[in-house]
């Protein structure tokens, strides 16, 4: 528990010890497996280039599924691979029966088609969860491999018994990746679920309006330091989904990752509230982990 002086107090949303927790289940389940002699889930990504955060990304997957007992292979290609030739070795992954789910890394260079490159990853094997056929059965309320940042979101709101049921949860953020789905998720009759679900993006006008009437207010944006506390209703619940490098002279590293809302203003304000980093980023990687496990287990698609 964290005070801020002369302010309310908050709770900090933890996703580094809730991922520690998901994989420490996720490692007994690969271990029981291993001991009865079924196979051990083999996670595959595919990295084109040398995005700094593309990198560091790609090696906590790695160091992930070692922690967690998988088998991990990692494809490196620089940038200026074609079209063809990525969608080839996408191919190759879809028929390598050792292989029970796989990535591309996201960016990839403009002249290739992310939509394409998606749409090529089979189904049962999209532990991302981006293929237009496991969104459609997320939409569907069909069993699904989620997509893992908006599944995340939502394990971390289970695990803090956080309550959603008719709360107005608002979405700042319409990707493909974060913000759509996870405001479908929330708006499911699903426990967490059932919310009242606002999405705002770019063209929404009178936004801290629409904020400050929200219970939940996620965070999706991309723009640093954008969700103000002016924005916010007090004893709101605040995840924030930003991951952006900005320059910071303090840092080794000279940059520092900031998420989309002033923490410093807003967590006062707040009931809950994820930090940047180790809030929702951790979560991301442990539930592509444990979609590895199900597909792995043929949970959503039989083998």
């Amino acid at each position: 528990m964290t005070t801020a002086p002369d302010a309310t107090t908050y709770r900090l949303i933890d996703g580094k010890q809730t991922a520690e927790a998901i994989k420490e289940e996720i490692a007994a389940e690969v271990a029981q497996r291993k001991a009865a002699g079924q196979k051990v889930p083999h996670l595959a990504a595919i990295l084109v280039g040398h995005d700094g955060g593309s990198e560091t990304y790609v090696r906590n997957k790695v160091l992930a599924c070692e922690r967690v007992g998988f088998e991990s292979t990692l494809l490196r290609y620089e940038d200026t691979i074609t079209e063809a030739e990525l969608l080839a070795k996408v191919e190759e992954l879809n028929q390598d029966a050792s292989i029970d789910g796989f990535i591309v890394q996201l960016p990839l260079p403009r002249h290739i088609d992310t939509n394409k490159v998606i749409e090529a990853v089979r189904p049962e094997k999209d532990v991302d969860g981006f293929h237009p056929m496991n969104i459609g059965r997320m939409v569907a309320g069909l069993p699904a491999l989620l997509p893992a940042t908006p599944s995340g979101i939502v394990e971390l709101l289970r695990r803090y018994e956080l309550p959603t049921d008719g709360k107005h949860c608002v979405v700042i953020g319409r990707s493909n990746i974060v913000g759509t789905p996870v405001s479908i998720l929330l708006a499911k009759n699903l426990e967490p679920g059932n919310c009242t679900v606002t999405l705002c993006h770019s063209r929404t006008q009178n936004l801290p309006e629409i904020t400050r009437t929200a219970d939940i207010l996620v965070a999706a944006i991309g723009r640093p330091g954008f969700v103000t506390a002016d924005m916010v209703k007090p004893g709101a619940v605040v995840i924030d989904v930003g991951t952006t490098r900005v320059d910071d002279a303090a840092k080794k590293s000279g940059w520092a990752l900031r998420g989309d809302v002033n923490f410093s203003e807003v967590a006062p304000k707040a009931s809950y509230i994820t930090p940047v980093p180790g809030g929702v980023g951790p979560m991301t990687i442990a539930m592509l982990l444990l979609n590895t496990l199900r597909a792995a287990k043929g949970e959503v698609y039989p083998r």
